[in-house]
């Protein structure tokens, strides 16, 4: 299983000029061999962009990408990671979204299909990454 990272799927949605080919080729070669999964906060975050939820259903249904939901164990590790950032000095309120993201991969044992590699190495290091100069898997 493959939990794919809101980066990506915007990067695709926008036609991000910078990635928008490599995040496309990284999600049509992974739905090849595995499946491609978000959770409850990456459609959150991914529907921001959009008016109406039959948009982002209609946008999922395309590329058939369902939603996970997210255990107990991953919500209790993000917040563990999310006080560690705090402690060791981090400001920014607004990342609790990344570390449960990590957190869910992390505990389900998934790839994570991302270009945020910094924090997820930094809080979730036996986390796997896909993601940009990491090379394929």
């Amino acid at each position: 299983m493959v939990l794919v990272d809101t980066n990506i799927l915007l990067d695709v949605a926008e036609n991000e000029p910078a990635w928008a080919d490599w995040s496309q080729q990284q999600l049509e070669r992974l739905a090849l061999t595995d499946s491609l999964t978000i959770n409850p906060v990456i459609y959150a975050e991914f529907s921001i962009g959009y008016a109406r939820i039959e948009e982002v259903e209609a946008v999922l249904a395309v590329v058939a990408m369902p939603v996970a939901q997210m255990p107990r164990e991953a919500l209790f590790l993000a917040g563990k990671a999310f006080l560690q950032y705090r402690q060791r000095g981090g400001s920014r309120s607004g990342v609790l979204p990344d570390f449960l993201i990590g957190a869910h991969a992390a505990v389900e044992g998934w790839l994570l299909l991302t270009r945020d590699v910094a924090r997820y190495r930094s809080y979730f290091p036996g986390l796997q990454l896909i993601a940009p100069g990491l090379g394929d898997r």
